[in-house]
């Protein structure tokens, strides 16, 4: 099946292809621009009486989804459980309050019941749920034969059940009114991730229940659509620090050459957290009516609308196939031109397996 086209971490080239590290939903460091408006920036209230739901809100990318939407109008519920350093809903909502917007905090984690608490607490105080941000993330790094299973069922708690729970417990309020926008963040470690496997499986089945979703309730009138973002914050330095062990084997698997051992560099400050919320609050505006199930990447000043996957080649036999005819055909036909390009004969030192 074809995969989008990626390219190595911090690079910005367009047209180059793609892949991403880190965790991207917890990005904390604040950002001096998204207190005050950037040149020429107008902000035209376009969710004018609307209300969202921002989870992992606290701090880094979520506070600037929460932000913006806070200044185009929208009352916003805050939510963050607060476990992440420097994260905090209610200074959020002191943030969007003193700029004259509307916010309230939640505290309730996105559990099954959570997500239930969490809604019904922003009907009370707003009077009805027209978005929601998915933003919420946790992870873990260890080797897959070393992961346990708590660190499994955290991210996934989290970054899955979570997002789920969230989308269950508002859909009959969206559905009932007609309409409703959701916005899930997955992630480019979706395409694999040595190191990350947890949080790479969690957020590739993000895109799954995205366009699960919008097949289910487009009918309706709600819109379901993913983000795979990439932005440079207080995580981010934590990821580096935790991925040492796996950086050369992520260099030589997530690049755009698997095999080929090139050095990632690029420039941080082109990657701030602000740079994510704009593309994630117009998906909430009417001028996106027209936008469900798709996947988004956004990274820096780009953004990019990311292909479904489609078969490359198709081969087909009346009645159906046997082993020896696929041992004759399946070569010429399918695979013969494919390498298996994780081998990594050339560096023996990531050859040397250690229970």
């Amino acid at each position: 099946m074809r995969r989008p086209g990626r390219s190595p971490a911090g690079c910005c080239a367009r047209g180059g292809r793609r892949r991403r590290y880190g965790m991207e939903s917890g990005c904390n460091r604040p950002d001096p621009e998204t207190t005050s408006r950037r040149q020429g920036e107008t902000f035209m209230a376009r969710l004018d009486g609307k209300v969202a739901i921002v989870t992992g809100a606290g701090g880094g990318i979520g506070r600037e989804h929460a932000l913006l939407l806070a200044r185009e109008g929208a009352a916003v519920v805050v939510n963050d459980i607060g476990v992440r350093a420097g994260a905090d809903a209610a200074s959020v909502v002191a943030e969007i309050e003193a700029a004259g917007g509307i916010a309230s905090a939640s505290t309730h984690s996105a559990t099954w019941d959570g997500a239930g608490l969490i809604v019904a607490d922003a009907v009370a105080a707003h009077g009805r749920i027209d978005i929601i941000v998915n933003n919420a993330g946790a992870g873990a790094m260890d080797d897959l034969w070393r992961f346990d299973e708590a660190a499994w069922d955290l991210t996934f708690d989290v970054a899955c059940k979570g997002y789920f729970a969230m989308i269950r417990a508002a859909a009959p309020h969206m559905c009932r009114q007609g309409s409703g926008s959701i916005v899930n963040t997955s992630s480019g470690s979706g395409f694999g991730h040595p190191g990350s496997i947890a949080h790479a499986t969690a957020r590739e089945a993000a895109i799954g229940l995205t366009r699960t979703v919008a097949m289910e309730i487009g009918r309706f009138g709600v819109r379901c659509n993913a983000i795979r973002p990439f932005a440079v914050g207080n995580s981010t330095d934590h990821f580096e620090v935790a991925a040492q062990r796996w950086m050369k084997l992520m260099t030589l698997t997530m690049g755009p050459e698997p095999g080929v051992e090139r050095a990632m560099t690029f420039d941080a400050s082109q990657f701030p957290p602000r740079k994510i919320a704009p593309f994630v609050v117009w998906l909430c505006t009417d001028a996106a009516r027209n936008v469900n199930g798709r996947t988004f990447e956004v990274r820096g000043d780009d953004v990019g609308l990311l292909s479904e996957p489609v078969a490359e080649r198709i081969a087909s036999r009346a009645g159906g196939w046997t082993l020896d005819e696929l041992d004759a055909a399946a070569p010429a036909e399918l695979t013969g031109d494919l390498r298996n390009p994780f081998t990594l004969d050339a560096f023996p030192d990531l050859k040397r397996f250690e229970a």
